[in-house]
């Protein structure tokens, strides 16, 4: 490839960085992601071969495979059998397994992505009467509530309110960016959850939030996520933007009973 663009010359000169700690195949795919959010590589436009990755950056052809699969993942790069991988359009796909409970900072983190987090609301507050019929509150008991715009690498995702009794977060400072990383240190890690997805078009407010338009389709999720003993501890309302997020269950069919 004799006239390579400046976006692919950096891909094969790529060198690992030894003292980072971060693994090869993320440094890899954040260096491509960092190539394509620059325009230094355009929609379209192909990826040298596996095997020139390979011979030109000395990396392993697992470690090349799992940056590209991840990028696929995420919507930034597309592959086409026989034909090899290229720059996709759009913003970044995000993928979520429905199979594991985890924070959105974990799925970050995971992705290669960076968290961050504005928060709208954080304090307490006497519940409404449909929180105190889901937590089997008693008179005078408070929650949390906390209202905050999710982000990964700048990009505003998701819209999620939550709520917490109080009796296990009674001050709004102890969550910092992830919910689940104060409810660990107080030991109230939920173990299980239940999700409702629906699809529903973007009120006004959510819209601005997350920069589309308002009447824009969105994935809203409703969750419940409990201690081991089946006590509720958090329930979340939650918009998701339907051009970044997909959400993926894991099905299998059960063995046919032999009568």
């Amino acid at each position: 490839m004799e006239n390579a663009s400046g976006g692919i010359k950096r891909i094969i000169g790529f060198r690992a960085n030894g003292s980072d700690p971060t693994p090869l195949y993320l440094q890899l795919a954040n260096v491509l992601r960092q190539l394509i959010e620059e325009g230094a590589m355009r929609e379209g436009e192909a990826l040298p071969s596996e095997r020139r990755i390979m011979e030109q950056t000395s990396l392993s052809r697992v470690t090349i495979r799992k940056a590209l699969d991840l990028l696929v993942k995420e919507g930034l790069l597309r592959q086409k059998r026989g034909s090899g991988t290229f720059v996709a359009g759009g913003l970044p796909q995000i993928e979520q397994p429905l199979t594991r409970l985890s924070s959105f900072t974990e799925e970050m983190i995971d992705r290669g992505r960076t968290p961050s987090v504005q928060w709208l609301e954080k304090k307490l507050a006497y519940p409404t009467s449909e929180e105190v019929m889901l937590f089997g509150l008693s008179p005078g008991d408070k929650v949390l509530h906390l209202h905050r715009l999710r982000s990964g690498d700048g990009v505003p995702l998701a819209v999620e309110f939550a709520t917490v009794p109080a009796r296990y977060l009674p001050d709004p400072e102890l969550v910092d960016h992830s919910l689940y990383a104060a409810l660990s240190a107080v030991s109230a890690m939920p173990v299980r959850a239940t999700q409702r997805l629906k699809a529903r078009a973007l009120p006004r407010r959510e819209a601005d939030l997350l920069g589309v338009t308002a009447g824009d389709p969105a994935l809203y999720i409703e969750r419940a996520s409990r201690l081991s003993d089946g006590t509720l501890v958090e329930f979340t309302r939650s918009y998701y933007r339907s051009d970044t997020y997909d959400f993926v269950s894991e099905l299998s069919i059960a063995p046919a009973e032999v009568v």
